[in-house]
């Protein structure tokens, strides 16, 4: 041990002692995690009460009303950002343009939006993905499509009609979740019926594209799975805990199909 390393000891240990006997053994550990960076424990932000023996989520909204929630980190500071080049010419995103805008870099050279309500702010098709008659055959170069696939039963209608609307050459890129909450508003208004995992995104796919046209991504982990599933925001985790990736814990999807 250093001369520093024992001088700090000397004078810490009888205040870690106390701090132990006053929030107790589990308490204690969170704070050490939290503030100091081990990784014996989960490091909790304060404003979710340092404990996961909870029957109740600490926000319900995805984190929305707090910040950028966790699987949002994931589509835009991952996957979309991989593929802007895909991002260009006649653009469709699915309910607003926001990803068009933001990740378009000038290449956009037409931006549609496609909303299944009529009248909705910013709509310039009013349909659905599963019967979208009225879309003329090969029409868009890139069609952006997230968090959507979950709340559309039949999954499979959806898939054929975006390939059936690309222009040859043209990419979709999906995003959708593997492991959530359930949406209660979409349940409770047209239904939140799947979740995926990369192997039935690959076979759904595969069954409108050439399987070598497409291209399946996980992100995640159990501690960003956790942390997703209670609201938690990026900012409540450190970067290296939200980049750790696990295959087995596929809290987001990204999916690229290019049509021949």
């Amino acid at each position: 041990m250093s001369a520093r390393d024992a001088f700090v000891s000397l004078f810490a240990g009888p205040f870690k002692g106390f701090a132990r006997r006053v929030l107790g053994p589990s308490l204690y550990q969170q704070v050490r995690v939290t503030f100091l960076g081990e990784h014996s424990g989960l490091g909790l932000d304060w404003r979710w009460g340092n404990s996961l023996r909870r029957t109740h989520p600490v926000r319900r909204d995805f984190g929305w009303q707090a910040g950028q929630p966790i699987d949002r980190y994931y589509t835009e500071q991952h996957f979309l950002p991989g593929y802007r080049a895909d991002i260009r010419g006649r653009v469709l995103e699915i309910a607003d343009d926001r990803y068009t805008r933001q990740f378009g870099d000038g290449q956009v050279m037409v931006s549609d939006v496609l909303h299944l309500t009529p009248k909705a702010p910013g709509a310039t098709i009013i349909g659905s993905l599963t019967s979208a008659d009225h879309i003329p055959a090969d029409s868009f170069d890139c069609i952006i499509v997230t968090f959507t696939l979950q709340f559309i039963f039949d999954v499979r209608a959806a898939i054929r009609t975006l390939a059936r609307i690309l222009k040859p050459g043209g990419v979709v890129l999906l995003v959708f979740p593997g492991i959530s909450q359930i949406s209660r508003y979409d349940m409770d208004h047209w239904g939140d019926f799947w979740r995926f995992t990369s192997l039935s995104t690959r076979r759904l796919f595969e069954e409108a594209f050439h399987p070598e046209d497409v291209t399946v991504k996980t992100y995640g982990n159990v501690l960003a799975a956790t942390a997703s599933l209670h609201g938690l925001i990026t900012t409540e985790l450190r970067r290296e805990e939200l980049d750790h990736w696990d295959r087995d814990y596929e809290l987001v999807i990204g999916v690229r199909a290019v049509k021949r």
